[in-house]
This record gives structure tokens, sequence and C-alpha cells, in this order.
């Protein structure tokens, strides 16, 4: 999963680009990157780290200009190279610098096409890079000396038709403007905002409505599945739909994990349907569980805090807070390495023992992934001194790889792959288990937005809703998206120095 976003202004979007791309840290902690256009030329920051740590006072004055585009990145496929980081540029035509928050599922036959027919050298293994040298390619065969809206749309639309996968995208043109676009089915979100000044009309998009906020864009609308945003340097906006049927399915993990409580994609409030998982676990709880003697609801936070405070609302119990989170780790399961993400559990969270001396409980989780972490705060709660330990899920089994950005690549790293909860509970050493059932976690979602009649669904039902993912192709990203193979040390390419932006 990763973070876009994008700014067509009337004065310098450094600032407004940095502060975007901090809320959104919590899409992508690999690393990060900002290309600003300024006097027909890119000036680029990019390198592992967060946010914080990759842009300092020099960086940040060299990115002048105002309009530019923004991304957080974590890996899914290949390594952590800090040549993958984004955006990524080319030359031709016109100068195109590039974002991309999704995964591409035919990326192995179009990296063929590409430098075939349209003699285009892929420097990296990112299929961001890929999606990049297409568009370019397509953009390059319509347009001529000066580029027209008609030519960007014509270009998204032809894109549509060679790719696969889930894509949001933003990119910047030299001498142009601004483009987003979003894949068919509306997998990955993206937001479309605007702000009024004296000077006329800026625009952005980002990956999260939170971004607008925080730098002051009024929220628009999503952008469309299927659909395409061009922004003209002097703030002309322009849109069409791009794709002759479009779907609408957005990733339901989105809402059960990724995207922050304050935002809302796809007109639903993150936070209403988190509190909508809650009532309907805590139901499923009260109805399957009612013989248990449970002392006290605790989540683990902070995604799941929400969800248990409704859980002990509808079974009256009380809640509390048992753990106590050391915000500046990053999240477990996007660390390569089991090795790693054991070892990062307990610097992550440390327990409150008053809370659980002598008490049964009853924590709550988002999900159940790869079950490394449960099985550690399990144990954690029994050092505290905790009776019993209850387990409840706000997702279903996990039971699938996704192929669509989210870094849950191997079937056999998943605990739910080929087991019964009865086994899942044995392994993460609970008492008890329970899991959301998925019909109930659709609906607590469709709640918000009843004219959605389709989400994403695959890790826990195996339907890949773009019709082209089967075993060979599930077996192929295993081995590249394996903790191995994100360890295997591959040949590092500088990083890309612009007008000397990253030296000292």
């Amino acid at each position: 999963m990763c973070g876009i976003l994008g700014i067509v202004g009337k004065g310098p979007v450094n600032q407004a680009l940095y502060d975007g791309l901090t809320v959104l840290q919590h899409r992508g902690q690999d690393a990060a990157g900002i290309v600003t256009v300024d006097n027909g030329m890119f000036h680029l920051r990019k390198a592992n780290g967060l946010v914080r740590d990759v842009f300092h006072s020099r960086h940040m004055q060299r990115l002048t200009g105002n309009f530019g585009i923004g991304h957080a990145r974590y890996p899914t496929a290949g390594t952590s190279s800090s040549a993958e980081a984004q955006p990524f540029y080319v030359n031709s035509p016109f100068g195109i610098a590039f974002a991309h928050n999704g995964n591409l599922t035919n990326a192995h036959e179009l990296a063929d096409e590409v430098f075939r027919i349209a003699r285009r050298h892929i420097n990296t293994t990112s299929d961001s890079e890929l999606l990049l040298n297409i568009f370019a390619h397509e953009l390059q065969s319509i347009a001529g000396l000066t580029l027209q809206p008609d030519d960007v749309f014509q270009a998204v639309s032809r894109v549509h038709k060679k790719i696969k996968g889930a894509y949001a995208v933003v990119a910047a043109i030299i001498g142009n403007g601004m483009v987003a676009f979003r894949d068919p089915n509306g997998i990955r979100p993206l937001a479309l905002g605007k702000r009024q000044t004296e000077l006329g009309d800026e625009y952005m998009v980002a990956s999260e409505s939170v971004a607008l906020d925080v730098v002051g864009f009024s929220f628009v609308r999503d952008v469309a599945p299927g659909e395409a945003i061009y922004v003209t340097e002097d703030g002309q906006l322009h849109t069409r739909q791009c794709v002759d049927n479009p779907s609408h399915s957005p990733c339901i993990f989105e809402f059960v994990y990724f995207s922050r409580p304050d935002s809302f994609i796809d007109g639903i409030s993150v936070y209403a349907s988190r509190v909508n998982m809650g009532r309907k676990l805590g139901q499923k709880i009260a109805r399957e569980w009612a013989d248990l003697d449970i002392d006290v609801v605790i989540p683990i936070p902070e995604t799941s805090n929400d969800i248990a405070l409704q859980i002990a609302q509808e079974l009256n119990l009380p809640y509390r807070q048992g753990f106590v989170k050391n915000r500046y780790i990053g999240r477990t399961f996007i660390m390569p390495g089991q090795t790693q993400r054991r070892k990062s559990v307990r610097r992550k969270l440390n327990a409150i023992s008053s809370e659980f001396a002598g008490k049964n409980v009853l924590l709550v989780d988002d999900s159940i992934v790869r079950g490394t972490t449960s099985e550690q705060i399990i144990t954690m709660a029994r050092e505290s001194g905790a009776k019993r330990v209850y387990f409840a899920s706000a997702a279903p089994e996990i039971r699938f790889p996704n192929v669509y950005g989210i870094d849950m690549p191997s079937a056999n790293e998943l605990i739910a792959y080929g087991r019964e909860i009865d086994e899942i509970c044995e392994l993460i050493k609970a008492d008890g288990l329970i899991f959301q059932d998925i019909e109930d976690l659709v609906e607590a979602v469709r709640e918000e937005n009843p004219q959605i009649t389709r989400f994403e669904t695959s890790v826990f039902d195996g339907i890949y809703i773009t019709g082209d993912v089967d075993q060979e192709y599930l077996n192929r990203l295993d081995m590249l998206r394996s903790d191995n193979a994100k360890q295997i040390p591959q040949m590092e390419l500088c990083n890309l120095e612009m007008h000397n932006l990253d030296s000292d």
C-alpha cells in the first residue's frame, strides 16, 4: 500500500506536499519522494525512510515550483532498494514524473512489450516504472508538439486497455499539468480537492481525503473508477471517463485497516464503518459466546480501538486500554522478514499489567494476517496476569494472497491458509477465537454508502475481480514477494540527484 498526492497551485506547493505526505505516512513507511516543476525543470528528492527523515530544510528549499506530486511507499514486490523509491520520471515526451499506488497483475507480460514495441528500458523491478513507460509511450504516440486534454484522455484510455490490476496514479507533465487516474474497478482510492485563492483555483488529488483536509483543500469528490483528471498548469480542470464499462469495487481492507479513521473514501466514513464492524462483531459474540465469562474488552491499538469500544457496548462490558503503543515503530506485517516482525512487537506494545491481572480478557484486533503479532500479544496478556485470553478479529479469516497492492503475498505465510478456526486458535495460544463473518463485514462498510454493491474481498474469498489471476501468477508473485526475496541484495542504482537536491 502506498500514498500518493499531487497539487497544482498558484504559489509554492513544497510545504503542502510535505504536509500531505506526513498524514499519508501510515500507507507506506519504506520510502518517500516529492517532485516539483519549476521553469520547465523537475526538482526531485526521494530516499528510503519516513517523510520526516527524507526531507530536510535544504531539500525543501530546492523543491521550488507551483505544482508537484508526492509518494509514500512500502514495497509489495522486489526489494526495498532506494532506486525503487518514487516518483519515477522519464524525459520523453515532454518530461513526466509519476507516482502509483497499487499493483499490476499483468506486469510480467507488459515488461516484454514495453521493451520490444516501445523500445523503452525499465531500470528497476517496480511495476510503477513499467506503468509510467506505458503511459509515456501512449502519450507520445498521440500528442504533437503541444498537449491537449483530448490527448491525455486518449492516452489514459489506451493504458486502461493494456494494463490490469489495481492502480491510482498521479503524474506531473512539464509545461502542461497534472494527470490523475484510477483503475476501472476503483480498487485503490483517489480523492479530488479544491482550494480557492485570490489568484484562482488550486486543485489537489490524494489517496485519502485527510490529506486534503490538512493542507486546507475542500473535498470535491472521489475520482470515479476509470476516470482521468487533467489540471493544466494554469489551473484549468478537465475530466473524462476513460473506460466503457467501469465497475465500483473498492478494497474493503482500506476500511478494516489501512485508511485513517478521519478519512472518507468513496463516500464512506472510515470511522463509521469501523463502528459498524464493532457492532456486528459484538452481536455475533453475544450469540455464540453467551456462556463465556468475559470481564473486560481490550483493543490492540490503534485501528481496533473504535471496534472494541462498540463491542464492549454491545456486550455491556468494561472497555479498557490495556496496551500502550510506541508510535515510533512501524507496522509489523509490512516489515520484511519474520524475525524482524517478531522482534518489533515487543518494542511496539507494552502491557498495563493492572488491566489484565486476574481477569478474563477479550482482546480485539482489526485482523489476523500471519498470526505472529497475535500470538505475542496473547503471551504478553498472560504474562501480565490474565486468567483467560479470548481473541476477536474484526475481519474474517485471511486465507488468500492479495495481488492488488497489499503485502499479504504468500498463502503459506497466512495463518488461516488451509486451517480451521480451532487450529488457528491453538497456534496463537488463545482460549477462544472468533472472526467477523464476511457478509457482516461487507454490510458494515456498505451501510455508509449503499450505492456500492460490491467490494474487493479476495483475501477472504479468493475471488479476484480483475479475472486474470491464476495459480501460475500466484506462484510467480509468491517468489517475488517472499521474505527471502526482499532481502536479496540487488544492484543499487544511485539515488537520483537533480540540481543537487540530494547532496549535503
